[in-house]
């Protein structure tokens, strides 16, 4: 078939109204991002509501974190066999349920179970955003606008999360960072019913693969949790080691079983293909490092420099615009005309840059001449980087495993993000004690060193988010090999063989 009757005809299967369905895949997106940040805003007041302990009160993260880092590969895996659109709806329901179920919450244990909900639904509704994507937007410059924009949600969500977070905080009251997320998940899911078309020829009709879903699903959970026990105990503890041990065991038969069944939970052909497997590496290594500026600026602003939430917010908007343009006006544009290690290569140095300027950071560091320069250069950055890579993480896979590869891009960034978390706050907390511990004897005002001190271990950490950004800039060149302008192929429909179900489309 020409290449020229092969897009006509890819033209002519494509939904109507696939961009209005971009919207409230888009606004289920934002919510699940910015609902981390949100609750990360809002945690303090809700442990002094309702009496939680400090050594408790880490389940209010890791409850959500060990059920969505954990069940992530099953729920792409179901909205594969189920259907996309019917996993991305129940997702936004159930997630809407565990949120209204959260800002009830009269004691710990109701907070607790809300954040594992949470975790549970938004398993299954982020990789079936992901995926609808992948089967709706089939034509390259389509497709590269899609993922521009779904990328710069999923890169500044998180800042956005802090501004309202920290609003509905200072002048609502702690549980409107849950209710918050239910008028969200209204319209998304209403807009869902209305709108979102999903071809049938998309759906795996395989089985369910029971062995792999749990293996697969206790291995993650137990690499999740022994980061986020290292950051509250330490990484040479007994129960740290154990769950990292069983991580790997664990994964390793996962590994082992997904080559001899029938039909994976997880195909192997996703991962071992050259470009997706580096585009999956350069996100969680990006993902380990953005711990480095959300973690340790927020703590410098509000603790050391005296931000109010609202104010700290606001101080993070030059990074969500430099992203939204770094992906929509830099990435989608550019993407179907130069090869995609070409934008990611670049965005990453410039993002490892912005992060270079941050270790300039001290007691009064000017916002304007340190801070929002740093922000704006990581924000174009990553937003550059990350709309090319997210595409490259779900091109040329099988219609059939969409949902799995999607599920794949939120495992590499929860993981990051649990490695960023316990890895980098360690780095600082050590700094952070060493050089208090080495200036105490000259110093007779206690309180400011305290103050130096803290800054220099958030520096030390950043240093670390540095190099980290770096080697995402060094994957990307090694191993993401596929040419541009406009010759991606993108999945079409069909089962058999990966290179058969895909067809050439050609820039306009």
């Amino acid at each position: 078939m020409p290449p020229e009757t092969a897009v006509s005809k890819a033209h002519s299967a494509l939904d109507p109204s696939r961009w209005k369905a971009l919207i409230f895949i888009a606004l289920a997106q934002l919510m699940v991002v910015l609902d981390a940040t949100i609750v990360n805003i809002a945690m303090p007041s809700a442990q002094s509501d309702l009496g939680i302990s400090d050594g408790n009160r880490q389940w209010i993260i890791t409850a959500y974190a060990l059920a969505f880092g954990g069940l992530l590969l099953f729920g792409g895996r179901v909205s594969d066999l189920w259907g996309r659109r019917r996993a991305f709806i129940i997702g936004l329901i159930g997630f809407a349920l565990a949120s209204a179920l959260g800002g009830a919450a009269q004691n710990e244990a109701m907070l607790y179970a809300s954040r594992a909900l949470q975790g549970v639904f938004g398993a299954l509704l982020a990789p079936a955003a992901l995926s609808l994507l992948t089967v709706l937007f089939t034509d390259a410059k389509e497709r590269a606008k899609a993922f521009g924009v779904f990328g710069a949600i999923a890169g500044a969500g998180a800042a956005v999360g802090l501004l309202l977070g920290g609003a509905l905080t200072d002048y609502l009251d702690w549980r409107w960072t849950f209710f918050v997320n239910i008028p969200f998940a209204a319209v998304a899911a209403l807009g869902a019913v209305l709108v979102i078309r999903e071809p049938n020829t998309t759906r795996d009709g395989s089985s369910l693969d029971i062995p792999g879903v749990v293996l697969g699903s206790l291995g993650l959970v137990a690499l999740v949790y022994g980061f986020a026990r290292a950051e509250h105990e330490d990484w040479t503890e007994s129960g740290t080691i154990a769950m990292f041990v069983s991580a790997v065991v664990l994964l390793a038969l996962f590994v082992i079983v997904e080559a001899r069944v029938k039909s994976p939970l997880l195909p192997l052909r996703v991962l071992t293909d050259r470009n997706r497997g580096g585009a999956y590496a350069a996100l969680g290594l990006a993902s380990i490092a953005m711990f480095g500026v959300f973690l340790f600026v927020t703590y410098y602003l509000q603790i050391v420099r005296g931000y109010s939430p609202v104010r700290t917010g606001i101080a993070f908007l030059p990074m969500v615009v430099g992203m939204i343009i770094g992906s929509t006006q830099i990435g989608a544009r550019l993407v179907t005309r130069v090869a995609p290690r070409n934008l990611m290569v670049p965005g990453f140095l410039v993002a490892s840059f912005g992060m270079l300027l941050l270790t300039r950071m001290n007691l009064d560091s000017s916002y304007t001449g340190v801070l929002m320069p740093s922000m704006v250069l990581l924000g174009l950055g990553l937003g550059t980087a990350f709309m090319p890579a997210m595409s490259l993480a779900t091109e040329n896979v099988r219609p059939s495993d969409a949902g799995v590869a999607s599920a794949m891009v939120n495992v590499s960034q929860q993981v990051g993000g649990a490695i960023g978390t316990a890895l980098l706050n360690t780095i600082a907390a050590s700094a952070t004690t060493a050089y208090f511990t080495d200036h105490l004897a000259g110093t007779t005002d206690e309180r400011t060193l305290t103050f130096e001190s803290m800054v220099h271990g958030y520096t030390a950490a950043v240093w670390w988010g540095v190099f980290i950004l770096l080697g995402s800039a060094v994957i990307s060149a090694v191993l993401i090999n596929r040419k541009g302008g406009g010759h991606g192929q993108v999945a079409t429909g069909g089962e058999g063989a990966e290179a058969d179900s895909v067809v050439p489309v050609m820039a306009h």
